[in-house]
Order: C-alpha cells, then structure tokens, then sequence
C-alpha cells in the first residue's frame, strides 16, 4: 500500500514541476464534421436578432405568468420553458459583452 502511495505522490510532483507537458492539442481546429454547424449554431444564438427575440421573450412570458389569470398547468409549463430558454441566450448575450470573449487557454 506504501508503494502506492509514494507511486501517486510522485505522478502528481512530476506533473505539478513540469507544466510545459501538453496533454491537449495546442493548435485549434481537428476538422471534424460536427463543428461547423455547431459553430453556426453558437453565432446564431449570440447574434442581434437571438438577443431581440430573447428580451421580447422575458417579457412576453414574464407577463403571461404575472397577468394571466386562470391557465391550466400545460401551458404554464410552456410559458416557464419559454421564459427559460429566453433567459438562457439572454445571459449568454449579456456575459459576452461583458466579458467580450470566453475562456483563453494558454
């Protein structure tokens, strides 16, 4: 069990002292068949008319619930899940003007 241990412990100071070691890829695109649509899809969601429709969203579905009177169950549930994936691209808009770009590796 000692050898283990000591087995462990040394992994883990060889991978603390040598930080240069890449255990990913450093350079960018692999090619696979997937990316582009989801790159299309991710400037899609963050794009002017996504963030226009999300805010008519909030408060269309804000105001559902608020003024709605008598609704049965389905539909408030479908108004939650409006209000929901409104504000879901509504934070994502808001936080990459605020932060302007997103994790950097280096």
């Amino acid at each position: 069990m000692p050898d283990r241990v000591l087995f462990c412990l040394g992994v883990i100071v060889i991978a603390a002292l040598a930080p240069d070691v890449a255990w990913a890829a450093s350079s960018g695109g692999g090619g696979l068949p997937w990316e582009t649509p989801l790159q299309t899809l991710r400037d899609s969601i963050t794009g002017p008319v996504a963030y226009a429709i999300s805010l008519m969203g909030v408060v269309a579905a804000g105001a559902a619930l608020v003024f709605g009177g008598e609704i049965n169950d389905f539909i408030r549930r479908i108004i939650v899940l409006v209000l929901v994936i409104s504000l879901i691209i509504f934070s994502t808009n808001i936080l990459s003007t605020l932060f302007n770009a997103g994790a950097v590796i280096r």
